[in-house]
């Protein structure tokens, strides 16, 4: 099984940058969708070119504003589009969608802000997503994907040192957020098979971040211990472009 996930900046605008040919390229069975910036109806609407998958979408109570979306070409057991214990101001960050032997939640994580003003939205946020997680690895293991909003080491953003405590993404709250749920038993599925390896999934608009590389990893393949001798290959692809994100994929046996 090959599982995409992709922080897209809005599904309207990236379908004008080439978005059909590389999800083609990418061939996933299942593509998880974050930041879409749309209603649900209209990403049904802008992902109608996808008409061999099912699509699910949660989308915020605000427009214009957070949301995700999971393509699947099998039908899921159940999906879960709006968890309240952990999404309780209904911003449209989680979709769970459970399959036969295993449950994937497709997360867009807040955004501790600017100046840091939701840091400890984020640090509550955070507690209440890995209590959700615990209570469905009870059933059945879990993969989690998505943009986490937070860098976990200093490997994983080019500038640690200047950011630390001070930008959104790497404060020693957020940190300790994944921390706890590395803790708890989850695994980084790409630090994992690729531990010294310095690769980005996010850049900064401004500054030519992109072209010179100066990037964070913050989006991830979280999964259940179990699962770890059955995955195959996870990688990141900065060769597809669209967003200030660039997709990541987990090949797995399921």
């Amino acid at each position: 099984m090959n599982i995409v996930s992709w922080n897209v900046n809005s599904v309207r605008a990236i379908l004008k940058k080439d978005f059909i040919a590389s999800v083609k390229k990418m061939k996933p069975d299942i593509l998880c969708l974050q930041e879409t910036k749309a209603t649900n109806i209209e990403v049904q609407k802008a992902l109608l070119p996808f008409n061999d998958y099912l699509i699910y979408c949660n989308s915020a109570d605000r427009k214009g504003y957070s949301g995700t979306a999971l393509l699947s070409k099998n039908k899921p057991v159940k999906i879960f589009d709006f968890i309240n214990e952990v999404d309780e101001d209904k911003e449209g960050r989680i979709i769970c969608a459970e399959y036969a032997n295993f449950y994937l939640i497709n997360v867009y994580a807040p955004n501790a802000g600017q100046a840091l003003e939701r840091l400890a939205y984020k640090q509550r946020w955070n507690f209440r997503f890995l209590a959700y997680l615990k209570d469905l690895e009870k059933t059945k293991p879990v993969i989690v994907c998505g943009d986490l909003n937070v860098a976990h080491r200093p490997i994983d953003l080019k500038n640690d040192k200047v950011n630390y405590n001070k930008t959104a993404g790497y404060t020693q709250i957020e940190i300790d957020g994944m921390d706890a749920i590395i803790n708890s038993g989850f695994i980084d599925s790409f630090r994992y098979f690729h531990p010294n390896e310095e690769a980005y999934t996010f850049w900064s608009y401004r500054f030519n971040a992109r072209e010179k590389n100066i990037g964070w990893r913050i989006d991830y393949f979280l999964i259940s211990e179990k699962l770890i001798n059955q995955v195959k290959l996870v990688s990141i692809h900065p060769e597809f472009y669209g967003s200030d994100h660039c997709p990541i994929s987990l090949e797995i046996d399921l």
